[in-house]
């Protein structure tokens, strides 16, 4: 009975602290099957949203609309790699949003209908040759009068497979709201999502690596 118990709360937790993310793919979504048939990452609800929006041109470096807003001004650099973790990968878009500094997805003028699902606070970044990737915002707020992490949504768009998958939400070590069960629950997809920041002239720095493929279902062998 102990063990049920825990067993239990083990998943009473998962599913309150990955919510967010969905489990089923939106029916107007691509698809990228394995020779199984099998999708890649295992379905991803609204990750189709990064496409809206999306500039033609895009950097290794954004900027949000949250750098010039009230709150804690972050920075996340790192390095995405394949599939070995070692070799840098080029040409990989990813694809973030989070909430504002009160913890709400917050639209603004202009945005586009689809996209308000995710809030104004929103970018993307392509890696450069080295892999390496950048972008400006403000900290998130945790939802308001509730116990999960503030996180930034992060998802993928690799240039050989013909779709997105959602990462690990990245959250902040020192939240008191990421607890040792929450922590234990989390998946580790792309690596884990733990940010550790450092504070510089106002400014909290992370850096956090990226591995594609790993510890995401159906991810194509390459031979």
């Amino acid at each position: 009975m102990k063990n049920a118990s825990s067993i239990g709360m083990l998943l009473l937790v998962t599913t309150a602290f990955f919510g967010c993310n969905g489990q089923t793919r939106s029916a107007s979504a691509p698809a990228q099957s394995t020779r199984t048939g099998a999708l890649v990452g295992g379905g991803c609800d609204g990750c189709e949203i990064m496409y809206v929006g999306m500039p033609s041109v895009l950097n290794a470096t954004d900027t949000s609309a949250g750098w010039k807003e009230i709150g804690q001004k972050l920075l996340v650099t790192g390095i995405i790699y394949q599939r070995d973790g070692k070799t840098p990968a080029p040409n990989v878009i990813l694809y973030y949003y989070h909430t504002d500094n009160n913890g709400y997805y917050s639209p603004a003028p202009g945005l586009d209908e689809k996209a308000r699902r995710h809030g104004h606070l929103r970018g993307w970044i392509k890696t450069d040759k080295s892999g390496r990737y950048a972008f400006y915002t403000l900290r998130p707020a945790p939802y308001p009068n509730r116990n999960i992490p503030a996180h930034i949504h992060p998802s993928v768009k690799e240039p050989d497979i013909a779709t997105e998958y959602y990462l690990d939400e990245f959250v902040f070590d020192d939240d008191p709201l990421l607890t040792e069960e929450k922590r234990k629950v989390l998946e580790d997809r792309g690596g884990n999502g733990i940010l550790h920041v450092v504070t510089s002239n106002g400014v909290q720095r992370a850096e956090h690596n990226i591995v594609l493929g790993l510890n995401i279902p159906n991810y194509p062998v390459k031979k």
